[in-house]
């Protein structure tokens, strides 16, 4: 695993963004880890989050694209982060665009806030995380409304790599259903290899089973036997 990704794994414990113990998720299910990208609230941590984006977007899509495109609302600040970073990074000059809820009828009129898309323009979209694809059915006609333009991919912060809303997981069923590719800064196998080993790790023995028994139940079909 790359040195960035064991980094981004602790900067989301220590940012109290991925914990572990007992939660129960908007969608019912009794889960041992929880996730809220909600809790990246300092200049500095969305400094480093950017970072973390900017490198693995470069990993998987290089710098031949122009512009970052963050739904609302959680993705406006990823999308600004990412395109900061990406700049620093790699001396690129990637621009940002977000959706508003609502569009907007006098001064900068229209549905986009921060860049227009134009016909040929490449896109990367940026969330926090999909658990069942429902933003990115709400986005998708926003950017096509928009002309011409080639989504090459999402990325995510965690692949949380349980069922969508069939059997496979929510990135899959994207990449199916859309056409366009769909990636994860790192998964939840990633971050159970990571911590498994660690010292002073949050993801004690019973955690562990606790993991592994939620995805017997909940893991996505291509991820059966993942976690052990």
């Amino acid at each position: 695993m790359e040195n960035y990704k064991q980094e981004f794994i602790q900067f989301m414990i220590s940012s109290n963004v991925l914990k572990f113990g007992e939660f129960t998720l908007k969608s019912g299910r009794k889960s041992p880890f929880f996730m809220n990208a909600g809790a990246y609230v300092t200049g500095a941590q969305l400094r480093r989050l950017g970072e973390y984006y900017a490198k693995a977007i470069h990993d998987h899509y290089g710098t031949d694209f122009d512009v970052l495109f963050g739904p609302a609302y959680k993705g406006i600040p990823l999308a600004v982060a990412a395109a900061m970073a990406f700049s620093e990074l790699y001396h690129v000059d990637i621009r940002y665009c977000s959706n508003r809820k609502e569009a907007k009828d006098h001064g900068d009129a229209g549905i986009l806030l921060g860049s227009p898309l134009h016909d040929g323009d490449r896109v990367v979209i940026i969330e926090d995380v999909t658990t069942s694809g429902k933003s990115i059915e709400e986005t998708f006609p926003i950017l096509r409304a928009q002309g011409d333009v080639q989504i090459l991919g999402l990325m995510v912060s965690l692949d949380r790599m349980e069922r969508g809303r069939g059997t496979k997981s929510a990135l899959s069923e994207i990449r199916e259903t859309y056409g366009f590719d769909a990636q994860a800064i790192v998964t939840m196998a990633d971050v159970y290899a990571s911590l498994k080993e660690a010292d002073n790790s949050p993801l004690t023995p019973e955690l562990q089973q606790a993991v592994c028994a939620y995805y017997e139940t909940y893991g996505a079909e291509e991820y059966k036997g993942v976690f052990q």
